[in-house]
């Protein structure tokens, strides 16, 4: 009987601790050990059963019925306290534990809203070759921050290198064309030669000029750079960075032919980004342009990043009923990165009350959010219904009420104890 007797009571010690309050567990417990008691006496064995008596002198205890009642008594006397975590002063000073009575506050009234972090689309550029042209060399990696003007990387081009042949071609007639009419000046001056000879060569002068500034804006707009001419290497030109920033995209790879209409770096300034985030209708009226905005993630829970509301879509999005909206926040040590997601408060202005604690009062246990509340005989753990996040703190909007005093320093030392008694009961 006793296996048996041992998995009914396991099964309704596992109902119990469910129960929501301490109190109904209390009461539970002492209800079933009644009939449980009760129970146990009515299955004991007659004395003249002749299932063997107990020796005189001995306690009814010696028996195994009687043993197995004391200890099934003193099982559930320690079940009723469980789900309470009882600790003694000195280990209450050890854990840092410290307690504060729930109240409501006064509270920033906000708009709370789920967002994407992106890059800043007006500091973003596909970097691309005016001309076609072959990757020679790749100088640039890919996560490099890079100055404005820095190569990323070296091109070959045909192109080019013919713009350069017409560029030095046209300097050197223009440098003839150049001394030719000085010479026709002074013979001009002296008489020496007609009008119609002084006119041809100021014709050619001018014709020369002009052929040469046209080559020089072609090799221009090649990306040409008189320097490569010079130093022999017609052909060869560099892909520059227009503006600081981090190369965040790289598609070039030495040997492959690159086009104008495909990039080959993509660089961004992340010293500013963009969240982008989704505003329902009734929430258009209390928010504002320039309203303040506080942003977290979930990589750095204790930290908040300040930021302000900078655009408000004109539109509807018409599938999803929400406007679309952008904060812009300051990321100078580049913490952040494009594509996490983020959370958005919004400052409306106004002001509300609500209970908050702080987030490290409030841990995950068993997928549930729980905080520690301080009863009179240990500290019992509570699941919370949350709210928003307001700076380093988190609105409770149920589970605890006003006035109960609640763990908000030394909490994972209570959730640590109680993990280890859920193990042990699971043994």
């Amino acid at each position: 009987m006793r296996p048996k007797m041992q998995m009914f009571f396991n099964k309704i010690y596992s109902r119990v601790l469910s129960m929501p309050t301490l109190s109904f567990r209390r009461a539970a417990w002492l209800a079933f050990l009644t009939g449980a008691i009760a129970l146990a006496a009515c299955n004991q064995p007659d004395a003249g059963s002749g299932q063997g008596h107990a020796p005189a002198g001995e306690k009814a205890a010696s028996t195994p019925e009687a043993g197995e009642k004391e200890h099934s008594e003193k099982e559930f006397k320690e079940a009723g306290e469980a789900g309470l975590l009882t600790l003694s002063a000195e280990e209450i000073e050890t854990a840092g534990i410290r307690v504060e009575d729930l109240e409501m506050k006064p509270l920033a009234d906000q708009v709370v809203l789920t967002a994407t972090i992106r890059a800043n689309q007006d500091r973003i550029a596909h970097v691309a070759p005016r001309v076609s042209a072959r990757v020679d060399k790749s100088v640039a990696n890919l996560g490099d921050t890079v100055k404005a003007g820095q190569a990323l990387a070296i091109l070959d081009s045909l192109e080019l290198g013919e713009a350069h042949s017409a560029n030095r071609q046209a300097q050197s007639q223009f440098s003839l064309a150049k001394a030719d009419f000085e010479r026709a000046e002074k013979l001009k001056a002296d008489e020496i030669i007609p009008e119609k000879d002084f006119l041809r060569a100021r014709s050619e002068y001018e014709k020369a000029r002009a052929a040469l500034r046209a080559a020089d804006d072609r090799l221009r707009l090649l990306d040409g750079d008189h320097r490569a001419s010079d130093q022999g290497s017609t052909s060869l030109f560099p892909l520059r960075a227009p503006f600081a920033g981090t190369i965040t995209e790289k598609r070039a790879v030495v040997g492959e032919l690159a086009q104008p209409d495909k990039s080959l770096f993509t660089v961004a300034d992340l010293s500013n980004l963009w969240i982008e985030a989704n505003l329902f209708e009734k929430d258009l009226s209390r928010v504002r342009l320039g309203a303040r905005a506080i942003v977290t993630v979930s990589a750095y829970p204790e930290e908040t990043f300040q930021g302000r509301l900078t655009y408000i879509s004109s539109t509807v999005d018409k599938e999803t009923r929400a406007v679309p909206a952008r904060v812009e926040v300051p990321n100078p040590d580049r913490r952040l990165k494009p594509e996490m997601f983020a959370t958005a408060a919004i400052a409306t202005g106004g002001t509300t009350s609500a209970l908050t604690l702080p987030q490290s009062a409030v841990l995950l246990v068993n997928g549930q959010s729980m905080a520690f509340v301080r009863e009179e005989d240990g500290f019992e753990p509570r699941a919370v219904e949350l709210g928003e996040k307001v700076g380093n703190r988190v609105v409770i909007r149920g589970g605890i009420k006003p006035g109960e005093a609640v763990v908000v320093a030394g909490a994972y030392a209570l959730k640590a104890r109680l993990l280890k008694s859920q193990i042990g009961d699971a043994d």
